[in-house]
C-alpha cells in the first residue's frame, strides 16, 4: 500500500518527486524517502512520518541537481515506522537504491542466504534483501539488467519496484509482480508510480506494467522485458482525466469535497448507462445476462457494504440467488462449485490484492468474473471477463465516500437489468424504480444544501463520545455499517453497526446515556420495526439520531435529533441515507482535529494480503 514514483528526464527530479509523493501519500505516510542520481553517486535522503518532515529535510539537505531519482511514500509492514526502515533501501556500498509496493514472503530466507556471504543488514523490512540480492548477482556477472531479472525470478510475493545504480546513471528500472505499476511517457523524460494520480499533472500517455514485467526507462523511451528476459511490445493508452481532478478545489479536506462530488458522480453514472429514453445500456454480453444460477460478490471494507447493498437488490428485484464473501476469507475458504455461477469483484481501486486473487481463483474454477471498480485500466480490468466502470473519478480521501455511493448505483443499474431480462418486475414498477433513480442527484444536493451546517454544530456534541451504536434493518442495515465504518476509520470513535432486530439480543447491554445511537428509519416494510427499536434505545437513556423523514410526527417524538432525507421508495434510500451518516463522520473528526484524508493506519489501496 506504500507510493512509488520515479522519474528520469531533465527536470528538477526531486520536484517531480515530491509532486508525486503528495498526490500518492494516501497510499501510505509512516515515512517518506527519495534517492536521487549525483555526480555518478546516488544519495538519499528520509524522514519519519508524514511527506511534510521530508520536504523540511530536502530544504537544508538537498546540494545538487539530479535529473534521476526514485522516492517512496510508506506503510509500514515489515519494520515499525522510523527512518532507519524508511525507503528507498540501498546495497552495502550505497551504489544501488530500491523503493518498493507489497511484501516479499521469503525474505527471511534470502537474508539469511546472503548473510552467509557477508552481506550486512541495517533495518526490520522484508525490502532491504533486494538491493543486496541484486548487487550480489550484479558482482558476479557485471551485467545490470540480468542480474536484476536474476533477483526477481527469486522473490516470492506481491511487489513492485524501481531501482537505481551509480553505474548506469541514464537508467531506471522497474518491476511488476502483483503490485500496481504504471509508466507515464513523455517528450525526452518518462515517468513511473503506483497509481495514476502521481503522473496526470505531467503526461496523459500511460504504460501499465503487467504481472512479471520489467522495463528500463531512458530520456529516449522504455525498453519492456519479461521476467525470463524476453523483449516484449505492448501500446500505450490515453487518460482522459485532467490535473484538476485531483486539487481541492476550495474545500477543507478532499474527503468533504468528494462528498459534494457525490451527486455529480450519480448523474455521470446515469448518463453513461442509461440511453436518452431511460433504458439500461450496461453492454454486458448474454452470457452474463443470461440466467445465472447464482451470483457470489467478493469485496473488502466499504465494498463489502456496498455488495451487501447489492445483494439485496439482486434478489429481491432479480429473485437471483446471491452470497457476498470477503475476499480475503474466500481465497482459503471458496464455497463449492456450481454451474452458471457468475462471481462479481468489487474494488474502487482496481488493486485490493485480495479481491483480485479471489476473482483469479474463482475463474480457474470456471467461473464467469465481472468487475466493479472506479479504475478500468486497472489489474481487475485485466483479470475479469468483463468490467462496470463506476464513473466516479479521482477520489483522494482514504475514506471512500463518492466510490461507495457510484458503487451502489451500478448494483441498482445491474439489478434492474437483471429484473428485465427475467422478468421479475412489471413494467410499471420498473418504470418507477429508474424514475427514482433519476431524482437522486436533486435530492442528495438539497441534503447537503440543507443538512451540513446543522451536522457540523451537532458533531461539537459528539467530539468526546467514546462509543457509538448505529442501527439499520433491511435494504438500510448495510449503511448502518457504513456509517459505523466511516466514523471510525476517521475519528477514532468505537463505533458498531447492528441490524436493529438484534439490538436486543446483546447490543443492548451497552446503552447508556453516553452512548449515542444513530438508526435509520425510512418509510417502507420495517419502518414502524426500526421506530420500536430505536424506542428500546431511548428506554435505556441513549440519545438517539434519526436519520428519518422530518414530516412524520411518530419520527419527531422518537428521536432526539433527525437528520432529515426526503420521503423516497425504500429501496432507493441507501444511496440518501448514508449522506448524513459521511457529514457526521466527517466533521466529528475534523472538530477534533484529525487528519480526515489521511487517517492513521490507514491506505487507500490495500495491495498487500
Amino acid at each position: 500500500m506504500c507510493g512509488i514514483v520515479g522519474y528520469i528526464g531533465d527536470r528538477a527530479a526531486s520536484d517531480v518527486l515530491l509532486q508525486g509523493l503528495r498526490k500518492l501519500e494516501y497510499r501510505g505516510y509512516d515515512s517518506a524517502g527519495i534517492a536521487l542520481m549525483g555526480q555518478n553517486h546516488l544519495y538519499r535522503i528520509r524522514a519519519k512520518g508524514k511527506l511534510v518532515n521530508l520536504e523540511a529535510k530536502l530544504a537544508t539537505e538537498l546540494t545538487e541537481d539530479s535529473h534521476l531519482g526514485i522516492g517512496h511514500t510508506r506503510w509500514a509492514t515489515h519494520g515499525k515506522p522510523e527512518e532507519y526502515n524508511a525507503h528507498p533501501h540501498t546495497d552495502m556500498g550505497g551504489k544501488l537504491a530500491v523503493v518498493q509496493n507489497g511484501i516479499i514472503e521469503n525474505y527471511h530466507t534470502l537474508r539469511e542466504h546472503l548473510r552467509s556471504r557477508g552481506h550486512c543488514f541495517v533495518t526490520q523490512t522484508d525490502t532491504e534483501v533486494i538491493p543486496h540480492l541484486i548487487a550480489d548477482t550484479y558482482a558476479a556477472t557485471g551485467e545490470f539488467l540480468p542480474a536484476v531479472l536474476q533477483a526477481v525470478r527469486q522473490l516470492q510475493g506481491a511487489f513492485a519496484l524501481a531501482i537505481l545504480h551509480s553505474d548506469l546513471p541514464d537508467q531506471l528500472i522497474v518491476v511488476r509482480q502483483q503490485a500496481p505499476l504504471v509508466i507515464g511517457l513523455g517528450e525526452g523524460e518518462q515517468f513511473c508510480a503506483s497509481d495514476t494520480p502521481a503522473l496526470i499533472g505531467y503526461t496523459k500517455t500511460v504504460l501499465p506494467l503487467d504481472n512479471g514485467e520489467v522495463a528500463v526507462l531512458s530520456r529516449g523511451g522504455v525498453t519492456l522485458y519479461s521476467f525470463g528476459g524476453d523483449r516484449l511490445r505492448r501500446q500505450p493508452q490515453t487518460l482522459a482525466w485532467s490535473p484538476t481532478m485531483v486539487e481541492k478545489q476550495g474545500f477543507r479536506h478532499y474527503m468533504l469535497k468528494e462528498i459534494y462530488e457525490q451527486p455529480g458522480v450519480i448523474r455521470s453514472g446515469l448518463a453513461r448507462y442509461l440511453d436518452d429514453e431511460s433504458h439500461l445500456q450496461l453492454g454486458l454480453p448474454g452470457v452474463v445476462l443470461g440466467e445465472p444460477a447464482q451470483i457470489q460478490i467478493l469485496a473488502c471494507g466499504t465494498s463489502w457494504h456496498a455488495a451487501l447493498v447489492g445483494k439485496y437488490l439482486l434478489e429481491q428485484l432479480a429473485q437471483i440467488p446471491t452470497t457476498v464473501n470477503y475476499a480475503s476469507e474466500y481465497r482459503y475458504a471458496p464455497p463449492p462449485t456450481r454451474p452458471q455461477t457468475l462471481v462479481i469483484g468489487v474494488t474502487q481501486s482496481g488493486e485490493t490484492a485480495d479481491t483480485l486473487a479471489a476473482l483469479e481463483l474463482a475463474k480457474s474454477r470456471g467461473d464467469r468474473t465481472l468487475g466493479i471498480t472506479n479504475r478500468p485500466e486497472s489489474s481487475l480490468g485485466r483479470i475479469a471477463d468483463f468490467i462496470l466502470d463506476t464513473q466516479a473519478g479521482i477520489e483522494i480521501g482514504v475514506a471512500a465516500t463518492k466510490t461507495f455511493v457510484a458503487q451502489l448505483l451500478l448494483f441498482y443499474l445491474l439489478a434492474l437489468t437483471y429484473a428485465q431480462e427475467r422478468q421479475t418486475l412489471t413494467p410499471e414498477r420498473h418504470q418507477a424504480l429508474i424514475e427514482g433513480l433519476h431524482q437522486l442527484p436533486a435530492q442528495v444536493e438539497r441534503i447537503l444544501e440543507s443538512q451540513e451546517r446543522y451536522i457540523e454544530q451537532l458533531s461539537h456534541q459528539f467530539a468526546h463520545t467514546r462509543d457509538f451504536i448505529y442501527l439499520g434493518r433491511g435494504i438500510n442495515f448495510p449503511i448502518a455499517l457504513e456509517g459505523a465504518l466511516k466514523l471510525k476509520e476517521i475519528s477514532y470513535i468505537h463505533a458498531e453497526g447492528y441490524p436493529a432486530g438484534e439490538m436486543k439480543h446483546g447490543p443492548i447491554a451497552l446503552l447508556d446515556a453516553d452512548v449515542p445511537v444513530v438508526a435509520i428509519a425510512t418509510p417502507g416494510i420495517v419502518y414502524e420495526k426500526v421506530l420500536s427499536n430505536a424506542q428500546e434505545a431511548k428506554a435505556r437513556d441513549a440519545q438517539l439520531i434519526g436519520i428519518a423523514p422530518l414530516a412524520d410526527p411518530v419520527a419527531r417524538d422518537t428521536f432526539d435529533r433527525i437528520l432529515p432525507i426526503p420521503v423516497v421508495d425504500e429501496m432507493l434510500s441507501p444511496i440518501l441515507t448514508v449522506i448524513p451518516l459521511q457529514l457526521l463522520a466527517y466533521h466529528i473528526a475534523a472538530r477534533r482535529g484529525l487528519d480526515v484524508d489521511q487517517p492513521r493506519n490507514l491506505a487507500k489501496s490495500v495491495t498487500v494480503e
